[in-house]
């Protein structure tokens, strides 16, 4: 009995010491990649891993989401976000009405859904200076979404991963990207609030 325990610790011991090694030899190199990221990056992968284990969704843990207060009709948060938009000097560049689009193809009434897009074109025109794959995150959009219990959302794209989750922007180009995140929550929060 004595033998067969020593030997059991002796095997789990030895496995230690191979998950170690392995651990080692993988993750050193992604640890050190990590070294040369924004100082906010693990900060930004870590609440989107979270979101991610909590939701199981993966589009959930790339997103802002606002509700919408109650007593706001559609009406009220689509002006509210035009204003807001207009009044912080970002380009409406489109809008696309999907539920109406959805009842016109099938015939039957949908839960209202509404992507805004915005974009500043100088600003733009930076990120796809230093990267074509910004691209994908062009034009910035702002969903104004009913959910199946007919409240009301805003959603957007959280920019965080973009201006922080690799290496550091140049600093003109990650203050660009910056004051957009802060208009795009502005819209966000304001058009929850019908505060324009």
């Amino acid at each position: 009995m004595f033998y067969a325990l020593r030997n059991l610790f002796a095997l789990v011991g030895f496995a230690a010491v191979v998950v170690a090694i392995y651990a080692a030899v993988k993750i050193a190199p992604a640890m050190q990649a990590f070294d040369e990221f924004d100082e906010k990056a693990i900060d930004v992968y870590s609440e989107m891993v979270a979101t991610l284990l909590e939701t199981g969704n993966a589009a959930e843990a790339t997103v802002w989401k606002v509700q919408v207060e109650e007593d706001l009709s559609i009406e009220d948060v689509d002006e509210t976000i035009k204003a807001v938009a207009n009044e912080l000097n970002i380009k409406n560049v489109g809008e696309l009405p999907l539920s109406d689009q959805v009842e016109a193809m099938n015939g039957e009434k949908s839960r209202f859904f509404k992507i805004y897009m915005f974009c500043n074109a100088l600003t733009a025109a930076q990120m796809l200076e230093y990267s074509d794959a910004y691209s994908a995150y062009l034009p910035c959009r702002v969903s104004l979404v009913e959910d199946k219990q007919g409240k009301l959302w805003l959603y957007s794209l959280n920019m965080d991963a973009m201006i922080y989750g690799g290496k550091p922007l140049p600093a003109a180009l990650k203050e660009e990207a910056m004051g957009v995140k802060k208009i795009i929550l502005e819209i966000m929060n304001r058009g929850a609030e019908g505060d324009f």
